[in-house]
């Protein structure tokens, strides 16, 4: 029986209508293979038992588990149910995932075995039930899945309805909640399976985590509407994704899985021929590894720019330029504005404050209904906090975070723009350019540098004066600091406020 019958309006009814019209057709292929049948059945079943739980619509149901399968079953079936998905990276510590269920108050936490007995007492501390992935000794999802076998009750959602919370990084404060309705899950989708051009033939190898967007919404929602085949791998590892790209269409990734790539043994432009696109996002992509990937493989990444209140913004192109260090222009349905400091439009090549507007765009942060004075325009657009300029031909180019934003001497001076110059230097591997306090200037650029493998021979000296060439003085770094390895967040993301809180006091301790 279709899913399409008992559910109406929302991501799920869109989904089953694309499974319904290919019900034999391999969809998922991981550590097991699901047919379009399979996986509108097993939804139907998954959403019966969280029915039979009491799960109601608006009800949020924490998970945070290593990825599988049934995560993903999982996922459409709260969504089939016109309740609310969490999804919590499962590397937070017990303190850190106290403050996501304090907040949410979820109904059901859902975790895998080994965080089971330090869980259940906070689940227990909201009114909520817990669940496993898995093991025993606690409830399991499979033990209420067991016997059930749909379908849920009937439902019909609208595109107002909530489906997500996506917890932001937090790379400059504390985790908000981006409540994101159906309606944005849908047309961003959409407006990927446009821009991508992707379609029933693509085969999609899907080695990024599911608790995040880029793997949930940009890659698992996006396949499965477009009628699309996955290829599923628990994590990425560069010999298992060498192994399966020659029977895939579309690869997407971090920065640090096309750096893994290059550097693994067996990487080579065979293995690459089938691939259609190769999509990077979610931290910016270095220069010189969009360089070195297109001289291996003959293929140009292409670069996005999206955030978890946006889904993805901007795109460069399948067809035409795709531009180092540019991420594109606006997705069909986007509407992207840089202003500056009293709101009013900037010309091209001038940075300011990107602000977007559209169907994409979440509805606010959970519990804090201040934000939409705060973080929208009374005209709607939302401010996102980044700091970009258009080029000439309307590619955006993001500099950096406003947050990032160092003001010396009452000069403004954008990181990206630094780091730009020092990644190009050759025994720079990568750079993150801070601004910490000064009792002169205000601010001063400080650079703290990771060295390419093997250089024994480094000189902060020489570092400047080939900076200087290209850079004004006011924004040369007054000091430079070397790591073995910048901080990162799981997804990619240099901690950049993890930088500036080791190093603020360069210029003013004692």
């Amino acid at each position: 029986m279709s899913a399409t019958q008992h559910v109406t309006g929302g991501l799920v009814a869109a989904v089953s209508a694309t499974l319904s019209a290919r019900p034999d057709a391999i969809v998922l292929h991981g550590d097991a293979t699901l047919a379009g049948r399979d996986i509108l059945e097993s939804v139907e079943r998954y959403a019966a038992a969280l029915a039979a739980l009491g799960v109601g619509a608006g009800d949020r149901i924490v998970v945070q588990a290593e990825k599988s399968i049934a995560q993903a079953l999982l996922y459409l079936a709260v969504l089939r149910v016109g309740a609310v998905f969490v999804p919590l990276n499962p590397a937070y510590s017990i303190a850190e995932t106290e403050y996501f269920i304090r907040d949410a108050e979820p109904v059901i936490v859902v975790c895998d075995p080994r965080r089971a007995d330090d869980l259940a007492p906070l689940a227990s501390e909201v009114r909520g039930r817990l669940l496993t992935l898995g093991g025993s000794g606690h409830g399991t999802l499979a033990d209420a899945v067991a016997g059930r076998h749909g379908p849920a009750p009937p439902l019909a959602l609208t595109d107002s309805d909530l489906a997500v919370i996506i917890y932001t990084s937090g790379t400059t404060g504390r985790s908000k909640g981006a409540m994101l309705t159906h309606g944005n899950l849908l047309a961003n989708a959409r407006a990927l399976i446009e821009t991508w051009r992707i379609g029933p033939a693509d085969v999609l190898l899907h080695a990024l985590p599911l608790f995040h967007i880029h793997g949930l919404f940009v890659a698992f929602n996006t396949l499965l509407l477009a009628g699309g085949r996955i290829r599923w791998l628990r994590a990425f590892e560069p010999e298992a994704v060498i192994r399966e790209l020659p029977a895939s269409t579309i690869f997407m990734g971090v920065p640090t899985y096309y750096t893994r790539l290059l550097a693994a043994e067996g990487f080579s432009r065979p293995v690459t021929t089938a691939v259609r696109v190769f999509v990077c996002g979610s931290a910016p992509l270095l220069p010189q590894t969009f360089r070195e990937f297109e001289a291996v493989t003959g293929q140009r990444i292409v670069e996005r720019y999206g955030m978890s209140e946006c889904g993805i913004i901007c795109s460069n192109p399948i067809d035409g330029p795709r531009r180092p260090g540019a991420v594109g222009r606006p997705l069909p349905g986007v509407e992207l504005r840089i202003v500056d400091e009293r709101g009013q439009a900037v010309a091209p090549g001038v940075a300011g404050g990107i602000e977007v507007r559209g169907p994409h765009v979440c509805h606010g942060y959970w519990r804090r209904p201040q934000s939409r004075a705060s973080d929208f325009r009374p005209d709607g657009y939302f401010i996102t906090g980044d700091i970009g300029e258009f080029d000439a031909d309307g590619y955006v180019h993001v500099v950096g975070r406003a947050k990032d934003l160092i003001i010396s001497g009452g000069l403004n001076i954008y990181p990206r723009e630094i780091e730009l110059v020092l990644d190009t230097l050759p025994n720079i591997e990568e750079s993150a350019v801070i601004g910490v306090p000064h009792p002169d200037f205000g601010e001063a650029v400080v650079a703290v540098v990771q060295l390419r493998e093997g250089v024994r021979d480094f000189r902060v000296a020489d570092l400047l004066a080939a900076a200087r060439s290209r850079l004004a003085g006011f924004k040369l770094p007054k000091a430079v600091y070397v790591l073995d390895e910048l901080p990162r967040n799981s997804m990619g993301k240099l901690q950049k406020a993890e930088l500036r809180e080791r190093y603020a006091g360069a210029f003013t301790a004692p």
